[in-house]
């Protein structure tokens, strides 16, 4: 069914809560940001966290606090930019590890954070202090403090998820996907203050890969429960234009794991979980086949402009879903 809203952005005040992986999600996360400011708070997915050469990497929350605070490559998507590399040149002379690139901006955050983490903090801590030294104006929580990893299950073996993602190129096909840790893993209590009922507003699921980068927030227990009974709206925006993913293999692991490259698989995947769907404009015949109100708009983020443009409409199209009566019973009962 087919909900339509303003295309500006609301008026209404309150905490916004993004879950969000690496860089599509960032993107949209950027634009709410320059909306939300402090309200902001941002969800980020752990799972890809890993050592390297002794240091702990955390890509997906580097790519939001560098995409946040304007420092990231945008030609390459990921990084920092003005990047040199001269730590890989040097490594590389001496036989080290070189497929996992760490370029000597980039390579200070972990060396930082590494230390920090030894000397007792926590993710959470780091991030928060990161954030603010980066400007950055929204809140930034590593959903959990605690280690969770994908492990990517393919034909022939299991890879960790930067050895699939980085070393094999996503070439592997894609069999099944777990992670490993999530079970034991606790929900930061700053993740938990931030979805308390109390002024919060929305709740939104940016256009991160569902399998790679949403599926392990969600898999923190806690996570879906807390999610049902915050009492606002939940929005996903679907990651796919016209059944292709912008980038990375969202598409090529829905077609590995036998699910259709659609909206109505998106909104499939989500079920129970949202209570409304953004899709593409250019995907809008796909609106019937959802069993949730959907908002067609552009969705494709070429710059500044565009990703402010969709955060309005996201946050719009959710205050249009917390003034409805129907929208409200429904978040009642699922709560």
């Amino acid at each position: 069914m087919s909900a339509s809203v303003m295309s500006s952005s609301a008026s209404a005040g309150g905490r916004v809560v993004a879950l969000c992986g690496g860089v599509g999600g960032a993107k949209l996360a950027l634009g709410l940001q320059s909306v939300l400011g402090p309200e902001l708070h941002i969800v980020v997915n752990m799972a890809d966290d890993f050592r390297h050469l002794g240091l702990h990497v955390s890509p997906d929350l580097d790519t939001v606090l560098y995409t946040l605070g304007g420092l990231s490559d945008r030609q390459r998507g990921w990084g920092r930019a003005d990047e040199s590399w001269n730590f890989m040149a040097a490594l590389a002379q001496v036989g080290g590890e070189t497929w996992f690139a760490l370029g000597d901006r980039d390579l200070a955050l972990h060396v930082e954070r590494t230390r920090r983490l030894a000397a007792g903090e926590s993710l959470t801590g780091i991030a928060a202090d990161i954030a603010a030294r980066f400007g950055l104006t929204a809140q930034v929580l590593p959903v959990t403090d605690d280690p969770i990893r994908t492990i990517v299950v393919t034909p022939d073996e299991e890879l960790a998820f930067q050895r699939y993602f980085v070393a094999r190129r996503c070439e592997p096909a894609v069999r099944a996907i777990r992670f490993d840790g999530a079970a034991e893993a606790r929900l930061s209590a700053a993740v938990q203050a931030a979805l308390q009922r109390a002024g919060l507003r929305m709740i939104v699921i940016c256009p991160s890969n569902p399998f790679l980068s949403i599926d392990p927030v969600l898999a923190v227990p806690g996570l879906r429960e807390a999610l049902r009974a915050a009492g606002v709206p939940i929005v996903a925006v679907s990651p796919l234009v016209g059944g292709q993913a912008v980038k990375g293999p969202t598409r090529k692991i829905m077609d590995e794991l036998g699910v259709e490259a659609s909206t109505r698989a998106i909104a499939a995947h989500y079920r129970g979980l949202i209570d409304g769907l953004v899709l593409d404009i250019g995907d809008a015949a796909e609106a019937d086949a959802v069993d949730v109100p959907v908002q067609a708009v552009p969705t494709l983020m070429t710059d500044d402009a565009s990703k402010v443009k969709l955060a309005e409409d996201v946050l719009a199209f959710g205050d249009r879903l917390a003034a409805s009566p129907q929208q409200s019973a429904h978040r009642d009962a699922r709560s």
